[in-house]
C-alpha cells in the first residue's frame, strides 16, 4: 500500500487523470454495490470526473490509455459512512483539561490530523454530532480542498438543557460557569429552543443533536434522566424541520427515547436501555438507531483505570457501557431499523471500524452490517441518491479490502484501497 508521504502525490495524479476526461477501470474480484444482497463477482467499476459512469462484468481492458486498477484479489463496496464521530478531540486522561487550555486554532489544527485518520480508515463520509462549532470550519476545509478528510456533515454545536449532557460549563467553578444560553447551545423552554436551532443554521450546521438524556462522560451525576420537556422537543425538531434539518438524539434512558422518538428525531444514538415500547415507537415512525459499540465498550475499559475518567462519571462508564451490545442485539432481533455509528473520538480516531465487528459478534449479518454503514446510512443523511452504492451516476466513493469479509470481518480494520469523490486516497 503507498505510505503517505506518496499521499498527496496519487490524488495528484487522479485530479490530472480527471482534468483530462479519462476513466479509471477498477478490476474488483468482488462487488458489494449497495443494493444487491448478494455480492457480485469479476466486475469493472468505470470511474470518471468524479462520478461511477459503468459497472460491467468481467474484467474489461480500456482501449483510450485508461488507468487500470488491478483489486481482483478484494472486495470493493461504497466509501464508508459514520453518522457518529466528534472530529474536534479525543479520548485522553486531560480530555476534561483542554478546554482550559485549548484555543480554536488549537482544536482546528488537531481536527485536521483526527479527520484525515478517519478517512485514511476507509470512511469517506461522517457526521459530526458535537464540537465548538470548529467542525463547521473543518468541513469547509476539507471542501475546499485545504486539509484531507472525509466528507463532514455536521452539527456544530449539540443542544442541551442547563446542567444538560451537553451544556459546557458543568463541572466548573461558580465564576466561570456564567449562564450559557442558545448561542453556546443550551436552552430552557421552547423559545430558546428555537433560537438554538436557528443560531445553528445561522452558524453553518447540517444538522442538530440534543443530549435527550443524561450522558456517560459529562461530570454530571445522571447517564440516563430525561433532559428535555415535550414542548421544548417539539419546537427542536419542528424548527429544524422548517430549514429541512433532521434531529439526532443523545440518549440513554428509556423515557428521554420515547420522549424524543414521539417528537419526530431522525437518529437515537447509543440507546442503551432501550425497551420494547421504544422500538414499537421508533419502527412507527421510521426512526434509526446509531448504536456505538465500540465506544461503549472503550468507556468500560477505562473505567477500570484509575484517574483516566473524573471519579463522577467511573461508575456510569461502567454500567452503561457493557450494556450497549446486548441493547443492540436486542434492537436488531425485533426489527429496529439501524445504522452504522461509532462515537469516534470518545476512542482513537481511525479505528471506527472495530464497530463492523463488534456488530457482527451481537449477531448481524456481515451484508447488513456493510449495508448500515453505506446505502442505509447514506439515506439517514438524506444522500441516498449521490452516495452509499456503487452504482452509474453516483459519487465515486469506494472503499476496498483484502481478501472477503464474509469469511473474515477483521479485513474491514484493513482498507486496502481508498476512492474519495472519484479521487485515490491510497492502493495496494
Amino acid at each position: 500500500m503507498k505510505t503517505l508521504p506518496l499521499l498527496f502525490l496519487s490524488i495528484l495524479c487522479s485530479l490530472s487523470t480527471q482534468l483530462y476526461g479519462q476513466s479509471i477501470y477498477i478490476h474488483a474480484g468482488q462487488l458489494i454495490d449497495g443494493y444487491t444482497d448478494n455480492p457480485l463477482q469479476n466486475v469493472t467499476v468505470i470511474v470518471e470526473d468524479g462520478h461511477v459512469v459503468s459497472v460491467e462484468k468481467d474484467f474489461l481492458s480500456p482501449d483510450n490509455g485508461s488507468e487500470v486498477l488491478d483489486l481482483s484479489n478484494h472486495t470493493l463496496m461504497p466509501g464508508w459512512i459514520d453518522l457518529h464521530v466528534h472530529l474536534e478531540n479525543e479520548t485522553s486522561p486531560t480530555r476534561y483539561l483542554d478546554s482550559y487550555r485549548l484555543n480554536d486554532a488549537d482544536i482546528a489544527f488537531q481536527s485536521a490530523v483526527y479527520a484525515e485518520k478517519t478517512l485514511m480508515a476507509g470512511f469517506t463520509t461522517v457526521r459530526d454530532l458535537g464540537g465548538t462549532g470548529v467542525n463547521i470550519a473543518l468541513r469547509n476545509a476539507i471542501n475546499k480542498g485545504y486539509t484531507l478528510g472525509p466528507r463532514v456533515i455536521t452539527v456544530g454545536k449539540s443542544i442541551a438543557t442547563t446542567g444538560g449532557h451537553a451544556d459546557p460549563t458543568n463541572g466548573w467553578k461558580n465564576e466561570l460557569m456564567g449562564r450559557p444560553g442558545p448561542p453556546e447551545g443550551v436552552i430552557n423552554g421552547p423559545f430558546e429552543a428555537r433560537e438554538a436551532v436557528r443560531q445553528r443554521y445561522k452558524n453553518g450546521a447540517d444538522h442538530i443533536k440534543i443530549t435527550s438524556t443524561g450522558g456517560v462522560l459529562s461530570v454530571a451525576k445522571s447517564g440516563q434522566n430525561p433532559q428535555f420537556l415535550n414542548d421544548e422537543l417539539a419546537a427542536i425538531v419542528e424548527t429544524a424541520n422548517d430549514y429541512e434539518m433532521h434531529v439526532a438524539a443523545h440518549a440513554h434512558g428509556e423515557e428521554g427515547m420515547l420522549r424524543a422518538v414521539e417528537a419526530g428525531v431522525r437518529t437515537i444514538e447509543h440507546g442503551t436501555y432501550m425497551s420494547e415500547r421504544v422500538m414499537d415507537k421508533m419502527i412507527g415512525k421510521g426512526a434509526y438507531y446509531v448504536p456505538t459499540i465500540s465506544a461503549g465498550n472503550f468507556v468500560a475499559e477505562k473505567a477500570e483505570i484509575d484517574g483516566y475518567y473524573p471519579e463522577i462519571v467511573v461508575p456510569k462508564a461502567k454500567a452503561i457501557g457493557p450494556q450497549i451490545t446486548s441493547t443492540f442485539a436486542k434492537a436488531y432481533s425485533y426489527g429496529v431499523p439501524i445504522a452504522f455509528g461509532t462515537d469516534a473520538g470518545v476512542f482513537p480516531h481511525g479505528e471506527n471500524a472495530k464497530e463492523f465487528g463488534y456488530m457482527v459478534e451481537a449477531g448481524m449479518p456481515v451484508m447488513e452490517v456493510i449495508q448500515s454503514a453505506t446505502s442505509i446510512a447514506a439515506k439517514v443523511l438524506g444522500l441516498e441518491e449521490e452516495i452509499g452504492h456503487v452504482v452509474p451516476g453516483f459519487i465515486a466513493d469506494l472503499v476496498a479490502v483484502p481478501g472477503n469479509p464474509f469469511e473474515s470481518i477483521e479485513v474491514m480494520e484493513r482498507p486496502s484501497f481508498i476512492m474519495k469523490s472519484g479521487v485515490i486516497i491510497t492502493q495496494p
